[in-house]
């Protein structure tokens, strides 16, 4: 007998958590904040409390990590995107979202971002924001990352994400994906009236990585600045850089499965011959 499909989440009746890695105080968390209310009235937020861009999927296992409630489904923690996802999950939901007698709803999906800036190609696994959509999927709940690329850090161009989030979302939520995947959504820096369209993409490469300056102190020590102006040429056309840098909504999906697969079959013989 074939199994039964899985059911479609109803997204007017998700409970949805909210969080990023620029920050409590990011503009992008309250843009997301609305994305999700457009969707559902159930919403809650747990954030850093400062900003934990490149943060990649990193826990504090060194210092303690604290809680602070700001307001009813709104909390700030110390530490990095995947600790507030995992406090999020293990005791603010269990502490504040529960009836008296009852256990908790869970968390139905969880939404990262709105980054300020792109997470595309080598990004991702520098990123904070993705990290946190990772945590969601590790801990079985579907979890979509959204980032608004921006060449002016001051001034992005939020339209976008607020208008093709909600209905990218749903049509995304409707359709399903893998227990073992996250959705990697990347928004173009172009007025929204201008974006070429919608694409599902691989994730791509940038032929030049992470730019590193270095400078000299006042008292004559070096140190470095990691970061800076990034090569946006694509190492191949049709990826989600390329795509995106050409005024296209990206969309792609990530596993977390990193095995390569060709790569374990084909080294086989090579390690079965040693004894």
């Amino acid at each position: 007998m074939a199994a039964a499909k899985k059911k479609s989440l109803d997204l007017s009746k998700a409970r949805i958590l909210v969080t990023n890695d620029d920050g409590i105080g990011a503009d992008g968390l309250v843009v997301l904040e609305a994305i999700a209310r457009s969707l559902s009235d159930d919403v809650w937020v747990v954030a850093p409390e400062l900003e934990q861009s490149g943060a990649s999927h990193s826990l504090t296992l060194h210092m303690p990590v604290r809680l602070r409630k700001l307001a009813d489904k709104r909390f700030a923690v110390s530490g990095t995107p995947t600790d507030c996802v995992l406090v999020a999950v293990q005791e603010v939901l269990p502490k504040f979202g529960a009836a008296k007698g009852k256990k908790a709803k869970p968390f139905d999906i969880v939404l990262s971002g709105v980054n300020r800036g792109s997470n595309a190609g080598d990004d991702v696994t520098y990123s904070g924001t993705i990290a946190a959509a990772m945590e969601g999927t590790v801990l079985g709940i579907p979890s979509v990352a959204l980032s608004q690329q921006t060449e002016d850090r001051d001034s992005p161009k939020w339209e976008v994400a607020k208008k093709y989030a909600p209905k990218l979302i749903a049509a995304l939520v409707k359709a399903g994906w893998p227990a073992d995947t996250l959705m990697n959504l990347n928004f173009p820096d172009i007025a929204p009236a201008k974006v070429k369209g919608v694409h599902l993409c691989p994730q791509g490469k940038r032929r030049v990585g992470v730019a590193l300056t270095g400078r000299v102190d006042m008292k004559g020590r070096p140190y470095y600045w990691l970061g800076g102006d990034r090569d946006n040429t694509a190492d191949r056309p049709g990826v989600d850089i390329d795509l995106l840098y050409k005024g296209h909504v990206t969309i792609t999906p990530l596993r977390l499965d990193l095995t390569d697969y060709k790569t374990l079959e084909a080294l086989r013989p090579a390690i079965k011959a040693i004894k």
